[in-house]
């Protein structure tokens, strides 16, 4: 069976409902990303960020998959189907995919700030300050933050110097080092890029320029075609 690579990004959960930081309004327009996602943050402010991604758990409690998602998954009938995806939210996984791969960590999961293999669902959306490990140490969110090294990304590149196909869905290839993933397909890969907006790659690339809801499934047509 085929390899089918595929890093998603924000385009994909945005047709979700899921708000982007710039839009989750009211509080947060009043902070830089930095003072909510960032190491110097959480040790600044650990209430304001734990406030931020409680908020963030408790609208994606109200999200549900869209046909994206739910064709990626489809896939899986044709191919071996691998997601690397940017996104922190469950979405890929409740629309029923089983191989995915999540760079920047699960905003559903929460972990030890004493020592970072203890992870640990979040039963509900509220993880609180005074919530500890096993170990007594205060947990975090499980998200890898700006200023912090992506662990995932060692295995994400050996899985896609085995892709027969590598597909980019709803991102901008600019955030780093996710976007650099593309260079590490195999220069014989089909490539894929479905967004409805510019983006630009040294790569060829065929390009879908349609939202991730119906561009998946003009993807899932030539692949299968």
């Amino acid at each position: 069976m085929k390899k089918l690579v595929v890093l998603t990004g924000a385009g994909i959960s945005a047709e979700s409902g899921i708000r982007t930081f710039r839009e989750m309004g009211g509080l947060w327009e009043e902070y830089d990303v930095m003072e909510v996602a960032s190491p110097q943050a959480w040790e600044d402010n650990p209430e304001l960020v734990m406030r931020f991604y409680n908020e963030r758990r408790k609208q994606l409690l109200d999200c549900k998959p869209n046909e994206g998602h739910y064709e990626l998954a489809r896939l899986e009938k044709y191919f071996d189907v691998h997601i690397i995806t940017q996104n922190v939210d469950d979405l890929h996984e409740r629309a029923g995919s089983t191989k995915i791969l999540h760079l920047h960590g699960e905003l559903k999961k929460s972990r030890s700030t004493f020592d970072g293999r203890l992870i640990y669902d979040i039963d509900g959306w509220e993880l609180k300050m005074g919530d500890t490990c096993e170990k007594g140490s205060q947990l975090r969110p499980h998200i890898v933050w700006f200023n912090e090294a992506v662990p995932a990304m060692t295995e994400a590149i050996a899985i896609t110097e085995k892709a027969d196909f590598f597909a980019v869905v709803g991102t901008s290839l600019l955030v780093y080092p996710a976007a650099g993933l593309i260079d590490y397909a195999p220069r014989n890969a089909q490539l894929f890029l479905v967004d409805p907006n510019d983006v630009h790659t040294s790569r060829k690339v065929n390009i879908i320029k349609e939202p991730a809801s119906t561009g998946v499934k003009k993807l899932s047509t030539l692949l299968i075609e």
